[in-house]
């Protein structure tokens, strides 16, 4: 598995090198402010601002564990029913890379962890973003 997304990671990086006028950088900063952006949100026990930054379709998906979700309503039930309130804790992303495969499409690769009052839960996530007329939206997250 390791060999495919060293693959895939290198097929990106000589595409996005590739395409004259790309910004890579400037790309890198807007998806690490939606990444920001979203832990405070998080942070502020904000769910909805939490979810702005994902595609409100029933396209997007969610996987985590053996789980997959599919659509924006159903992602934002889910995180109400489980992390309501006081439940939500405390969210700190690290270790975030981003990778721009182009001017439209990147993905990025973090830690997330959650301190609640009484436990810890932490992971790995990817999420696969894509610009559309109105901006970046989260169109795929798996986190474990």
């Amino acid at each position: 598995m390791k060999i495919i997304w060293t693959a895939i990671l290198l097929l990106g990086l000589s595409v996005a090198c590739s395409q004259p006028g790309l910004d890579v950088e400037a790309i890198q900063a807007e998806i690490q402010n939606i990444i920001l952006r979203q832990q405070t949100a998080w942070n502020a026990h904000d769910i909805e601002g939490f979810m702005a930054d994902y595609w409100k379709s029933e396209n997007m998906t969610f996987q985590s564990g053996n789980n997959r979700l599919k659509g924006w309503e159903t992602l934002l039930t889910r995180y109400k029913t489980n992390y309501a309130g006081e439940k939500m804790g405390k969210l700190t992303f690290s270790d975030i890379e981003i990778y721009v495969l182009n001017k439209n499409i990147v993905y990025a690769l973090g830690c997330w962890k959650v301190e609640q009052e009484e436990s810890v839960n932490d992971g790995v996530y990817t999420i696969i973003l894509k610009r559309f007329p109105g901006g970046w939206k989260i169109i795929h997250d798996h986190s474990s």
